[in-house]
């Protein structure tokens, strides 16, 4: 793990990802003028680089203006000044969620409100694809022109990797492959590979998780949440599981079985299978819940691995888990595989009754409303599908 992705990790509170990450790149480039004045080169943004003063904040507030509801937080503002005139360039970063309402438009309005600025420039600079074809340069239709510019992160990225001899510029550039903001606009043989193969995939991996495996699953921990794997947890966690929840507030305290590390930094990393037992840090009867599991790794701790256990504030559990590669000269891997989880299940219900000192109530499950759908937002530093059941702890 990099040491921004640790770092993260130790936030107290939601995981504050985009403004996190704002923080690294705004100092780095603070520290690189000349990287920073290249990469805005590089995309024509400007043309000039004879500037004396470079300035570069984050953060920065501005009052509303009268048409506005709200004062704006700009995530980076850069003032670049050749002694004469000065150019203001407002970035606003994206990487897991979209533009808000009228919050481009917004921006725009108050840099065009500026006063002695030559250039007025605003970059949406995003980790996902969100296309702005509606606003063109000059755009927002203000009598002050502003230069409008939409750029990926990924394009970001493949910049920085010419100067990766620089050890922070390492570091960030890690951090972003953990992110998902390497992803280039291009398919790869790997991409189509997988697109073709992903029905077949998607088939086989839920086949090991149906019929007895999930009744198994049902049968010692009270249900499955949404009645079956989450395609959503693969999306946003690598993971395709079966999960459910142990506490009045869902998340706190819950546990899952099947695919985990499906989206690996290296190509050449193997999914593991298992199950896994997560406590929040937020979380009541945590101290309780890490004392008994740190005597399950101190009594099996070649079966039991630990995450974080002693780790705070941070989400923590432990893992009953092997490697897929362990199952490949299987000649029924299906089989196997199965046969592990249904092994899973039954050491997760082991150490249950012989380390805690409480009863897990099942799951009852109740219709979900528009609003139920989003779950709790720091697990694991991301949202994850819909909450269609709520679980009692007796304590």
């Amino acid at each position: 793990m990099s040491l921004f992705s640790n770092l993260l990790n130790l936030h107290s509170t939601s995981k504050p990802l985009e403004d996190f990450f704002t923080e690294i790149v705004a100092y780095f480039l603070s520290l690189n003028n000349d990287i920073l004045i290249g990469w805005l080169k590089h995309h024509s943004i400007i043309s000039d680089d004879n500037y004396s003063t470079i300035k570069i904040s984050t953060q920065q507030e501005h009052k509303r203006l009268e048409t506005h509801t709200e004062d704006s937080r700009l995530d980076i503002v850069v003032e670049l000044s050749d002694g004469l005139n000065t150019d203001v360039i407002f970035i606003e970063s994206k990487i897991g969620s979209t533009e808000g309402w009228r919050q481009l438009e917004k921006y725009a309005e108050i840099l065009s409100k500026l006063k002695n600025v030559r250039h007025r420039i605003l970059i949406y600079i995003t980790r996902d694809y969100d296309p702005k074809d509606e606003i063109k340069t000059p755009g927002f239709n203000l009598e002050t022109k502003i230069n409008f510019y939409q750029l990926r992160w990924h394009q970001f990225y493949a910049r920085l990797q010419q100067h990766a001899t620089d050890i922070l510029a390492q570091e960030i550039l890690i951090f972003m492959r953990r992110n998902a903001m390497s992803t280039t606009n291009q398919f790869s043989s790997v991409d189509l590979l997988t697109m073709v193969n992903f029905n077949k995939t998607l088939n086989l991996m839920e086949s090991t998780l149906s019929e007895e495996v999930q009744h198994e699953f049902k049968l010692a921990f009270g249900g499955v949440i949404r009645g079956a794997a989450s395609r959503t947890q693969w999306k946003w966690d690598g993971r395709f599981i079966i999960y459910t929840h142990f506490s009045p507030s869902t998340w706190d305290l819950w546990c899952g079985l099947g695919y985990f590390n499906l989206n690996p930094i290296n190509l050449t990393d193997y999914p593991y299978l298992g199950m896994f037992l997560q406590v929040s840090h937020k979380f009541g009867q945590r101290a309780k819940i890490i004392e008994s599991m740190q005597k399950i790794i101190n009594d099996k701790p070649n079966i039991w691995t630990p995450v974080n256990l002693k780790i705070l504030p941070a989400w923590s559990g432990i893992f009953y888990r092997k490697s897929l590669q362990e199952f490949l000269s299987q000649e029924n891997q299906l089989s196997a595989i199965k046969l592990f989880f249904q092994e899973s299940i039954k050491e997760l219900k082991t150490v249950q009754e012989q380390y805690f000192d409480f009863h897990w109530k099942g799951v009852s499950i109740e219709t979900a409303t528009e609003a139920d759908q989003e779950e709790d937002p720091d697990i694991l530093s991301s949202s994850i599908g819909g909450v269609e059941s709520v679980v009692t702890l007796l304590k």
